[in-house]
């Protein structure tokens, strides 16, 4: 028996590979991470193509719930569906190294992920620094993290790529604005200041899908622009190439 973890992309239903999409149809049991992404499209949608029933895995079931899971894919065929690449997250990996540690045949399936995806910025992936999330507000712990990394990747001149909470249970998703408006109350802060009004940011949303938006600016312009629905992502290039700069013009 064996445990798949597949990458489903970043768009709807039909950005599964062919591979992933012959191993959920052969599967026994179906899982998906409801709590990492969000695809642009419904459940129903996605049972539709596979032909198979999906249980929703909150972030609970997917942590604490890990022993169960691997449980039942030493007994029978699972597939733990992910949005985006099934590696890019420290859960999903946990699941892999609980797998292996119980003797669990374990099956990777990856796909397109916005770790990749930011490429159509025009910005170069290799100069990407150190890549960090800003979480809610009202989740103090770690607030100050993005500002930190930002802050290291300014000095070496690296593009930082932040990635903004959400929580699709609860219907709730932190928009590139609010990130924006956080950096700057964090910057009210700091004895050093590194970002202003004038600064250069690129907002993204729905990477990947047939509805992406990407546009680029001034701070104070893509905190007044509407992205529309998530997921989205924010970023502040460091030192540009040339031709990353004529790309970016593509997005103004």
């Amino acid at each position: 028996m064996t445990l798949y973890l597949i990458g489903l992309g970043l768009g709807d239903e039909k950005d599964i590979t062919l591979r992933g999409l012959e191993a959920v149809r052969n599967c026994d049991q179906v899982y998906l991470d409801n709590y990492t992404s969000v695809l642009q499209c419904s459940v129903f949608q996605l049972e539709k193509l596979y032909g198979k029933k999906i249980i929703l895995a909150n972030r609970e079931m997917s942590e604490q719930g890990a022993e169960k899971i691997i449980g039942e894919a030493n007994k029978k065929e699972v597939a733990f569906l992910v949005v985006g690449d099934p590696m890019s997250a420290t859960t999903h990996i946990e699941l892999f190294r609980l797998a292996k540690e119980k003797k669990v045949p374990v099956k990777v399936i990856h796909n397109a992920s916005v770790l990749t995806a930011v490429g159509v910025t025009g910005l170069q992936l290799y100069k990407l620094g150190k890549i960090t999330s800003i979480p809610f507000p009202e989740e103090q712990p770690g607030l100050e993290t993005p500002y930190k990394v930002l802050k290291e990747n300014m000095k070496m001149g690296l593009h930082t790529l932040f990635l903004l909470d959400l929580k699709p249970q609860q219907n709730k998703f932190l928009t590139i604005n609010k990130a924006l408006e956080i950096l700057e109350h964090i910057e009210e802060h700091q004895k050093e200041k590194i970002i202003s009004e004038e600064t250069l940011v690129v907002g993204c949303a729905r990477l990947g899908s047939e509805e992406a938006t990407i546009k680029k600016g001034k701070l104070k312009k893509i905190k007044e622009t509407d992205f529309g629905k998530p997921p989205f992502c924010l970023i502040i290039p460091g030192k540009m190439h040339f031709l990353e700069e004529e790309m970016l013009e593509l997005w103004e």
